[in-house]
């Protein structure tokens, strides 16, 4: 008999406890996880002919003829419709969102646009790398429930917001004068696999991170090195 498989594709060791986690509360599937795009391929796939692939955190494309031969559910940090694109998590704090959505989704060819299985609420204090790794533990809910239930996904509605994918350069604190903004900055970039927000002065790049606010100032870890590109 064909054991019931599910894949979670991910590299990002913030989700290793996710990945623990599913195993326990899913002890009927054999759960595999996939770790770089070169494993992502139908030759490979077809060897588990899972049941769900989830993607928690997945930085590439996925190709069109793995999320038309498999169901690849994907996870955006937005209440979609509002928020497709790139940088949702960003996008959401330099527009003074407190909390959002997080939207799991059937991939399919448009980006963020495939139908809804479940969204649940998320808070967007504290870092980009608390930020996630709240998402992740709410992403491991999700993923048992999506097992369990088998929702069946429905069209998005509502009006469609696109975000832009933000550039390392965006990161730049220069201009910036407000606490409060500097502040958000340093925190949503705040975590793996983000550029540190920055400062640059001559051939010297300044990166912060840890940033600690109170009404007055912020306190800040500072790196200190050598513009690379010069």
């Amino acid at each position: 008999m064909h054991q019931l498989t599910i894949l979670i594709a991910t590299p990002y060791s913030r989700n290793d406890v996710l990945e623990h986690n599913i195993r326990k509360l899913l002890p009927d599937y054999q759960i595999v996880r996939i770790k770089h795009r070169d494993e992502l391929t139908l030759e490979i796939l077809r060897k588990y002919e899972p049941e769900f692939i989830f993607f928690p955190h997945w930085s590439w494309i996925i190709p069109q003829e793995i999320f038309t031969t498999f169901d690849c559910v994907i996870f955006h940090m937005t209440d979609l419709p509002y928020g497709r694109g790139g940088s949702p998590l960003q996008n959401l704090v330099v527009r003074g969102h407190k909390d959002t959505m997080m939207s799991a989704l059937k991939c399919e060819a448009e980006m963020d646009a495939g139908p809804i299985y479940l969204k649940m609420p998320l808070s967007l204090n504290g870092s980009a790398e608390q930020i996630l790794k709240r998402a992740s533990s709410l992403i491991e809910k999700m993923i048992v429930e999506i097992v369990k239930k088998k929702p069946i996904p429905h069209a998005q509605q509502g009006e469609v917001v696109e975000f832009k994918r933000r550039k390392p350069e965006d990161g730049n604190l220069a201009g910036l004068t407000e606490l409060d903004q500097i502040y958000d900055y340093i925190r949503m970039l705040d975590g793996e696999g983000y550029p540190p927000a920055f400062l640059q002065e001559n051939h010297i790049i300044y990166e912060f991170t840890d940033a600690i606010t109170t009404a007055d100032f912020i306190e800040v870890k500072v790196k200190i090195r050598k513009n690379d590109n010069e």
